[in-house]
């Protein structure tokens, strides 16, 4: 049986002019407010006009089949924008797959994101192609190595109080049985506890711009806490991404520093594992896994 490998992100535009309909998707259909894609597009000019989603997620599929070989087509499809699910699914039974394994590159279980992306794998591909996905990595012991790595690099200094982040989601997926907090917390231990971190705060960043509550604590609130309770030095680790984006160049490297410096305080940040050996060597092994 001859598989494939296909990586799925959330996407992002390609231009700022591509904004409204990146959201109107992002929404399930609905269009966004002007408001709310003009404070998207703020937040992109603040990065330099475009998300470096796309491009790393195909570098970490080219490092990938690298380490695959030519007999492992590996293709990267997005949920959200260009290239669609549908599409690179398309290509890979074109090119002769008889199997597909799915990796959303998100680590941590959710139903809002990760089981999303496998229902629209699974939707594109058709019923005579196997499909098996991978619905978590979070306790993986190369994960935590390579997130362990990061904060060794690091080198974080005495007084700087480590936080792990991970994407907040909606407080009712939770209640309704969501896994997600669960994981996120297993990766935080799991990745404290390699890099010799004893202590550490867990916080959520990035809620959606709706009014209802999301879990938390919040990563703006908690740094204006622990600052009032006297933390001058913040390093964030944010474990539930595994490349820059918005998320990670935006949210915490301007506005949650921004909040710090407001606080008195300063915040860095590890770097994200984007295409990082020991990041591939995780991939790399969830695929060899089931082959």
């Amino acid at each position: 049986m001859r598989s494939a490998v296909l990586l799925m992100a959330h996407g992002t535009p390609a231009s700022l002019d591509e904004m409204p309909e990146y959201l109107r998707l992002v929404r399930g259909g609905r269009p966004a407010s002007p408001e709310l894609v003009a404070e998207l597009r703020h937040d992109y000019e603040a990065i330099g006009g475009q998300s470096p989603l796309t491009a790393i997620t195909f570098a970490q599929a080219g490092a990938l089949r690298q380490r695959l070989g030519d007999a492992t087509p590996v293709a990267v499809g997005m949920r959200n924008w260009r290239p669609f699910i549908n599409d690179a699914a398309a290509e890979l039974v074109a090119g002769g797959a008889e199997r597909v394994i799915g990796i959303p590159l998100a680590p941590q279980f959710s139903t809002l994101s990760v089981r999303k992306y496998i229902d629209a794998a699974r939707a594109a591909l058709p019923a005579d192609t196997g499909f098996t996905p991978v619905h978590t990595f979070h306790s993986h012991p190369l994960l935590w190595r390579a997130f362990a790595e990061r904060i060794r690099d690091a080198a974080p200094r005495q007084h700087e109080e480590v936080v792990f982040t991970a994407h907040s989601l909606p407080l009712r997926v939770v209640q309704a049985g969501d896994t997600y907090p669960t994981e996120v917390a297993a990766t935080a231990r799991g990745v404290a506890d390699l890099a010799g971190v004893c202590t550490y705060q867990l916080a959520y960043q990035s809620a959606g711009r709706t009014p209802e509550p999301w879990i938390g604590p919040e990563l703006g609130e908690l740094i204006r806490q622990r600052a009032a309770a006297g933390t001058r030095a913040f390093l964030i680790v944010p474990i539930g991404f595994v490349c820059d984006h918005t998320e990670i160049l935006f949210d915490i490297d301007i506005q949650a520093a921004t909040i710090a410096r407001e606080q008195g305080a300063s915040l860095r940040r590890t770097e994200s594992l984007n295409t990082s050996p020991a990041f591939i060597a995780v991939l790399e092994d969830l695929v060899r896994r089931i082959l």
